[in-house]
């Protein structure tokens, strides 16, 4: 398929890396410019473009950039890219270590209902649970034991089947997670999030989260977040 990425950090490159290599065409983009991305770009495989060319690219658009930077894409991003294009959000929303309040999650919106909002369409929420070390480490070939499951979540069937279709040729068992509504099933600090489960305990694991929980969760996971970040800084 012909695949833009928005944003090459841990998972946007990542996930760039690994469809390039799996043969399909990946256009890559940051906030930067295509320039600062020459030489990733030659090294996995991919084309840097604009952020406007990546929405362009193709039948998939992968956005991978921090929740606080969806409000800064160029307006109207989406506007002139046909309806049949998917659109995958794999943001989370981090106010307190990174992204600042967004007074519409406060009040209980949900992260990619509300990147949905800012670009002016659907979303599919997919590649926002596992960390970007499994992603890049974690994919085995299908019917592989203790193979990794993640979720995908979307209101349109046909829209979830090609981002299912990329899961399982990444190393990944696919598991509809459900519409956006129930996506928050795989947020920050649910009991699906970042685990490495296989299918059965993440088809589990969503269906034990409690949506009166999510703050809780969110700032539950914050915490460990910031206990990793500081257990890893070099002290003396």
């Amino acid at each position: 398929m012909r695949i833009g990425v928005i944003g090459a950090g841990n998972i946007g490159g990542t996930l760039a890396r690994h469809l390039a290599k799996l043969g399909h065409q990946v256009s890559i983009a940051n906030s930067r410019g295509p320039d600062s991305l020459t030489a990733l770009a030659a090294e996995i495989g991919a084309t840097p473009v604009s952020v406007v060319d990546a929405a362009n690219a193709g039948e998939v658009v992968i956005v991978s950039i921090p929740q606080k930077a969806v409000a800064d894409l160029p307006r109207g991003l989406f506007s002139n890219v046909p309806d049949s294009v998917v659109v995958v959000d794999t943001g989370n929303y981090y106010p307190e270590l990174r992204d600042g309040r967004i007074d519409a999650i406060e009040r209980g919106m949900l992260d990619s209902q509300w990147v949905a909002q800012q670009l002016g369409r659907p979303v599919i929420k997919a590649f926002n649970n596992i960390y970007a070390k499994s992603l890049l480490e974690k994919g085995v070939p299908p019917g592989t034991t203790s193979r990794v499951a993640l979720s995908v979540g979307g209101d349109r069937v046909e829209a979830k089947a090609p981002v299912l279709r990329l899961v399982d040729e990444l190393g990944f068992d696919p598991v509809d997670g459900g519409d956006v509504d129930n996506s928050w099933r795989q947020q920050p600090g649910t009991p699906a999030y970042c685990r490495d489960l296989e299918v059965a305990a993440l088809r589990r694991a969503l269906a034990e989260a409690d949506r009166s929980r999510i703050a809780e969760y969110r700032a539950e996971q914050e915490a460990r977040t910031r206990r990793d970040i500081a257990a890893q800084t070099p002290r003396g």
